[in-house]
Parts: C-alpha cells; structure tokens; sequence
C-alpha cells in the first residue's frame, strides 16, 4: 500500500507527531506529560533488592574496568589506584543517596525537581547539558559494545581480523569496526523501548551473570601469572608533585564516570517503594565499584607481564587469546554490561531530560530514541577512547558543570528549606519557582565562580598547545571544586539574600495536591493558587491546597 503525496506531506505536520494528551497530568499549562507527572502510588514498585542488583549492573561496565586499568597506564600502582577508586565512589555514593532521597519522597523526575533550586527557565541549561551528557556516554558506550561484539564475530569467523580497511588511516576505527559499531547499535536498540518499570529485570540478569564471568577473568589472570609475579609486583613509575595531582586527576575521573548519574539519580529513585528502600546506596557502590575496579587492575597486571604491555582495554586483552570460547564468553558478558549500563546510566537520562524540552511531542521512548540516533552516530567515541590520557581527560571535562549541579540541589533541597517544597509549583512556569524571569541569580553566580576558572583547565586538556600553566591543577580536581564552592556560594547568597517566596511551612506533594495528579479538589489546575508568585512579582505565596 502506497501513501498518497497529502500522508506523505502529513507527517511532516508537527500536530500529527503531538503526543495524546492525559486526563492525569499536570499538562493544564503544557508543561508537562505523562512521563514527566510525578509517579502514581501503583507504579512506585522498586525495592531494596532492585536498587542492589541495578548497582551491581552498572558496576559491571567497561567504563569502570578502563578506568581503573587507565590508572596503572598513567603510572599509578594497584596499591596507590584502588584508595583512589575507593574514596572517588564513597564520595560519589553519599551525593547518590542524599539526591536519591528527594526523588524517592517526590517522585518527581531530575528536569522538574530542579526547576526550585536554578529556576523553571535556566534550568533548562542543566536539563540541556544533561541531554549532551548522556549522549556523549551513549556514544561511549556503544562503541566499547561494538568492541565486543567484534570478538565475539572474530571468535567465530576470525576472517573478520583480515577484512580490508576502506576507511582513512587517521580515522580511529576501520571498517570491521564500523560493521560491529552499527551491529551492537542494532542490537542494543530493542532495549530501549522498555518502559523504566521493565527494565530492571534487565538489571536483574545482568547483575548476575556478568560478575561471574569478570570473576573467572581474574582467576585466569591469577592461574597465568601470580599475584607476587605480577599484581604485587607491581609499583608506580612516577613520584613527588605529579604522583600527587596524578592521583587526585584519577580520583576526579572516578567521580567523573558517575557524577552524571548522581545529578538525575531522582529519575529512578522516584519509582521507589519508599526512601527506605534507596538506602541502600552508600554501603553497596563502594563496594561493588572498588572491587570491580579490582578486577580490572588484576587482569590488567597480568596482562603487562604476559604481553609486555598495559591493556588497559579489556577488549585488546581478549583479542590476543587463543580459547576462541572463552573469547566469545567473555566479551559476551561484557556487551551485555555495556547494554545494561547504556540503558540505565544514558539513554534513559536522556529521554527523561527531552521530556522536559519538549513535552507535547516528546516522551521518555520518543526521547531515548532521539538518543539512540543522534548520540550514537553524530559523536566519534572510537576517537575520544583512542588512548588513556584522553580517556581521562574526557572524564574530568563534564566533571565541571556536574559538581555544581549536585551541590546546589543538595544544599537547596536539605540545607535551605529542609524538605519542605512545592511539587505542583515546580510544573508553573509562573509559580514560586519563577524567581528573577526564571532565574533564580544565586545559582546562576554558584554556575559562574565555578565553572569559569576551570575553563582554562579544560581547553588545556583538549588542545596541550594552549598553554596554561598551573592553571590545569583546578581542573584536575574540577568536580571536587565545583561541588564544595557551588555549595558555599549558594548557600551564602541564599542566606543573605533569601527568595521569601519559596519557603514553605512544609512540604506540598503531589499526592497533597490530588492523588490522581489530574485536577485539585476544587477542579482547577493544581498550579492555579500560586500561579505568577514568582520573586520579581513580589506578591503573597499563601498556598491553599
């Protein structure tokens, strides 16, 4: 069946690709869907055991073996990496669980939660940057799953290793690797039509089956070279000043790979059971991630004596086995670490921050597909990935705007006002939440004091000719910074200078305003009672509820 020239025309028709709308939404103003709603009692279904296994899914990823086999490349010992790993997700732990818990009590998504700490307008720049975030660790991480699925073809047509490279030398993938690129990508893309409800059980079967398969490397890696041959043989090659800011960059980067998460973690924490049943955070990432990171260092020194070399890359370690078998296992397990780890850590951050741009055509599937296609062919990760300083030096880049964005919700949210926010205000763009024009100033100027001196630091690390001279130490520890000055700025100005307007006696939830989230219970839009209080309109912020 054909289409005729007016169906053809009629899809390009912005009306015809509007999403339905819903009785239950706070959508009375067009600022919001059905993803975007705070989630109904029914669909709040997550538990302690989820939060554990989906930690232990994402523990088990690519990004986190390199990282920490990256430490050894840049001349850290496994004795100096492994506290440096530790500290880096201890921390990043605590920011995880206190970010989670308001997610969990207002089962409100990242975009909109906030909305009352930056303002409803400039938080758009966060949800934007967040969307640039993921996509760029979307691209990442296909590319390592490509990697994967390389081996695997390779284990069982190893002709694949001689087939011609079509594509320019100074491009830093071949064609082989373009093919398994766009395999892995196919692969992978089902997955990203499962709704967040379903897709733990995803986590679930990961969380069990890839640990094994990493345990059994480092048995192996035990078995051909032991550990007093190789692990413990092991000592750093540099020393002095550059041994210490090596070791705060590494422990940067260790922040790096997650503070992403710890920004949106309320987009899975809002489906909680209750807050009880995030808690669990701070004691299970540590230790997964370390010991994951563990078993990357292990592997990896055994690898330096077997093949004279640092492959920090599990994939160029698998590619020099003989067990065909174990080859295709092995990198089997690691692609469905990068899918499970895709998913959760990117794609679905992604579409729930596109939610927010636009509303009335976008949702949470829409949006992971808009991922799917722009961040995973319009990015080059295979060049980003090229060595382990860039490796690194791509980790602590986003660290510079994350840090702030952490710290600043933080304090809002428990230093601030301690809990008590207006959840249906956060959906009015004319509400308590508008501050000056939708901005609220004093996390604006936290933005500015942080950010702007780590800039030097980072054009550095993208062009070495751009000399900068210690100027590159601040962005070594560029989340560390951005975190605890943000922090102190915001907390400062909003002391001295106070946004009245946004202070509440106690909370207002959702659940205050209507259970169903439909309409309150005198029929009108649940943002109508605070509709244009924003601090520049200088008007009584009395809420009736």
């Amino acid at each position: 069946m054909c289409l005729s020239t007016e169906d053809a025309l009629d899809l390009f028709r912005p009306s015809k690709w509007a999403l339905e709308p819903e009785e239950t939404t706070f959508a009375a103003h067009g600022w919001s869907n059905k993803d975007m709603d705070p989630v109904p009692p029914r669909l709040r279904t997550w538990t302690t055991w989820n939060y554990i296994t989906y930690w232990l899914s994402d523990a088990t990823n690519l990004a986190v073996w390199e990282l920490a086999s990256s430490m050894l490349a840049v001349g850290l010992s496994w004795r100096q990496a492994l506290p440096c790993i530790a500290a880096g997700y201890a921390i990043i732990s605590v920011v995880m669980v206190l970010n989670g818990t308001i997610g969990a009590r207002l089962h409100v998504a990242f975009p909109v939660l906030n909305r009352s700490s930056f303002g409803f307008w400039f938080s758009y720049f966060t949800v934007f940057s967040r969307v640039i975030l993921s996509m760029f660790w979307f691209g990442i991480q296909s590319y390592n799953g490509s990697q994967c699925v390389y081996q695997m073809i390779k284990a069982i047509w190893p002709s694949i290793a001689r087939m011609p490279n079509h594509l320019s030398p100074h491009v830093s993938i071949t064609s082989s690797g373009l093919l398994c690129y766009f395999l892995y990508w196919l692969i992978q893309f089902p997955f990203m039509l499962l709704s967040p409800h379903k897709v733990r059980w995803l986590f679930f079967v990961k969380g069990l089956i890839v640990p094994i398969a990493w345990l059994a490397m480092v048995i192996w890696a035990f078995v051909r070279v032991p550990p007093s041959d190789g692990l413990f043989s092991q000592h750093a090659t540099i020393t002095g000043t550059r041994f210490s800011w090596n070791w705060l960059s590494a422990m940067n980067s260790a922040l790096g790979i997650y503070a992403s998460l710890s920004v949106n973690i309320p987009d899975f924490t809002r489906y909680a059971k209750n807050e009880k049943a995030q808690f669990v955070q701070p004691f299970i990432i540590p230790i997964a991630f370390t010991l994951c990171s563990f078993f990357g260092i292990a592997v990896t020194s055994a690898g330096i004596q077997l093949y004279g070399e640092v492959l920090w890359d599990p994939m160029l370690l698998i590619d020099k086995w003989d067990n065909r078998a174990a080859a295709f296992f092995a990198s089997f397990a690691f692609a469905l670490a990068t899918i499970g780890t895709n998913i959760s850590a990117n794609s679905l951050g992604a579409g729930n921050d596109m939610t927010v741009l636009l509303p009335k055509y976008i949702n949470i599937r829409r949006g992971q597909i808009i991922c799917a296609f722009i961040g995973g062919w319009a990015l080059c990760p295979w060049e980003i990935l090229a060595n382990a300083e860039g490796f690194l030096s791509f980790m602590n880049g986003y660290t510079i705007v994350l840090g702030p964005f952490a710290g600043i919700m933080i304090t809002d949210f428990w230093l601030l006002h301690k809990g008590k926010v207006d959840v249906p205000a956060m959906y009015d763009p004319n509400g308590r939440y508008r501050y000056i024009g939708g901005f609220n100033w004093r996390a604006v100027l936290a933005m500015l004091v942080t950010v702007v001196p780590t800039l030097p630091g980072l054009i550095n690390s993208i062009n070495p000719d751009f000399k900068v001279g210690y100027a590159t130490r601040l962005f070594d520890i560029a989340w560390m910074y951005g975190f605890v000055v943000a922090s102190l700025v915001y907390y400062v100005t909003s002391v001295l200078f106070p946004a009245r307007g946004t202070f509440m006696e106690k909370l207002i939830s959702a659940d205050d305003a209507d259970p169903k989230y439909g309409r309150s219970s005198e029929g009108e839009s649940p943002t109508d009672p605070i509709s244009g209080q924003g601090e520049d309109l200088g008007k009584d912020h009395d809420v009736k509820v």
